[in-house]
């Protein structure tokens, strides 16, 4: 059997293309004139960079000529793995193509180089397929990063949103000049400033300068060593034009370390305990302002028992004489708490008083003047000197019979820095009052006034029409209300009804 090699290299479906050694093209076969789109008497005879021109500086024209050379020196088969060479369309322009090349050479009967075989696949639709995959790889890992990005994203506004609410003030200094990086809204808000992002700390807050704490944190960036302040006065310019406030604050300075372990910042971070530091503050003051006022009142009580059993001997009227003026003084105490020992109304002091000296016959007791605050130590003293007087008016008085009555009336008048307090305790309709031949603790108290405050005066008469205590005292300047003119028994049932 004879095998026309001709014929069969023109009936194979890969392209193959023999040059000779001055790579000339001497014959080819169909497959490669389809794939090349040439016409065979276009390119036959002609040197493969004539027929298929190429650019000398790109990388297509390097791999081709390199390996045609080697084939021409050394008479060995060569091969590219890939190669791109554009093919030149009919209308001109050049189709990107990607081959994979084999150069064979053709011996002749003296064993010399006479020719070489090409073969070539087109690889375009496989090159096209791995770039579409390695595009599809880069995409998805463009995918991945931008996901892992969007995360990373939502984490920090995240952090931000943390950092930007936490309920302390919290501040992030950069460098030795300690520059605002970060300051979340409570900071904004205790500074009273929203523009100190990339200030330095000294120029930001001027005001914290004087008090030392720029040195501080100096010593903290120097050191590495945290600062911790407990309870530290700030005093801080909240805004332009506004007064200085003192702020108390508990705070650390905590230096911040790069990846060399060297201090690179300072996290500013505290709470504002000011209105916590003012309430202890407060409740010792109260706690020493209870101490004071319980010593005074077992002082009281004291001087009450002394004075109720002195010279007698205990009997039980001095008991319910004891008992009442314990009661009065409580009363007074119970007005005075209520009032968080602060100014007590002098017509509530009254009521209180009254109602509880006279019980029924509250109703013969009339009342009429401007209301007015008492400070707590004239209160006590009014209180005393009020039951005083009702229990005489009881025991002697205008309130002994069935007929008398007692009229209070007062008036204040303005004494500069204090206002002077005028009491008429006046008795009408009970027996002729007679000046009793010895002083009793209840005709003293009334004498002596109301405190250590000191009093203008206090005046007792013992006229024909019943008996008269004038009374004048100072008291501290207090707002004051409405006047009114009833009787005792109407503000003692209004209090009953309320």
């Amino acid at each position: 059997m004879i095998i026309d090699f001709q014929q069969l290299f023109d009936s194979a479906p890969n392209p193959y293309v023999v040059m000779d050694t001055d790579l000339r093209l001497v014959w080819m076969n169909d497959a490669y004139l389809a794939v090349t789109m040439r016409e065979r008497d276009d390119i036959i005879g002609r040197r493969m960079f004539e027929a298929f021109p190429s650019d000398p500086d790109t990388e297509s024209f390097r791999l081709l000529n390199t390996s045609l050379r080697r084939v021409l020196e050394t008479a060995q088969r060569d091969e590219i793995a890939l190669i791109r060479y554009d093919i030149p369309a009919p209308d001109g322009s050049f189709e990107p193509r990607y081959w994979s090349a084999t150069h064979t050479p053709i011996l002749d009967d003296q064993g010399k180089l006479a020719f070489i075989l090409q073969h070539t696949v087109d690889v375009t639709e496989m090159q096209k397929l791995r770039q579409f995959r390695e595009e599809a790889d880069v995409i998805r890992r463009a995918e991945k990063v931008q996901s892992l990005n969007e995360s990373l994203a939502r984490e920090s506004r995240r952090l931000h949103q943390f950092f930007d609410q936490a309920p302390g003030f919290v501040a992030v200094l950069g460098g030795p000049q300690h520059v605002f990086q970060m300051a979340n809204a409570s900071y904004l808000r205790l500074v009273g400033r929203d523009d100190i992002i990339g200030v330095r700390v000294a120029d930001a807050l001027p005001e914290v300068v004087d008090q030392g704490f720029v040195e501080i944190l100096d010593r903290v960036f120097e050191s590495g060593e945290p600062y911790f302040g407990q309870r530290e006065r700030v005093v801080l310019a909240v805004g332009p034009g506004q007064t200085d406030e003192t702020r108390v604050l508990n705070f650390i300075f905590q230096p911040i370390r790069n990846a060399e372990s060297r201090v690179s910042g300072i996290i500013v971070q505290g709470n504002d305990v000011t209105h916590e530091a003012a309430f202890e503050e407060r409740q010792g003051l109260l706690i020493s302002e209870l101490q004071h006022r319980v010593k005074n009142a077992i002082a009281v009580v004291q001087s009450l028992a002394k004075q109720t059993f002195k010279p007698m001997i205990p009997t039980e009227e001095a008991l319910d004489t004891y008992s009442a003026r314990l009661s009065a003084l409580s009363a007074a105490h119970g007005l005075l708490s209520e009032g968080s020992w602060g100014p007590t109304s002098l017509r509530a002091i009254l009521v209180s008083t009254l109602g509880a000296a006279l019980g029924d016959i509250d109703q013969r007791v009339s009342i009429d003047g401007p209301d007015h605050l008492l400070d707590p130590e004239t209160a006590l003293g009014t209180t005393m000197l009020v039951h005083e007087l009702a229990t005489n008016a009881i025991k002697y008085g205008s309130l002994s019979n069935d007929k008398g009555e007692v009229m209070i009336r007062w008036a204040i008048d303005d004494g500069g820095d204090e206002d002077i307090l005028h009491l008429i305790w006046k008795e009408v309709g009970g027996p002729v009052p007679v000046a009793p031949q010895r002083k009793g603790f209840g005709t003293r108290l009334i004498e002596r006034g109301l405190g250590s405050r000191g009093t203008a005066g206090v005046n007792i008469e013992f006229l024909p029409s019943g008996l008269e205590c004038r009374i004048d005292v100072a008291t501290h300047k207090e707002p004051q209300s409405v006047q009114f003119g009833r009787s005792f028994a109407h503000f003692n049932r209004s209090q009953a009804r309320t």
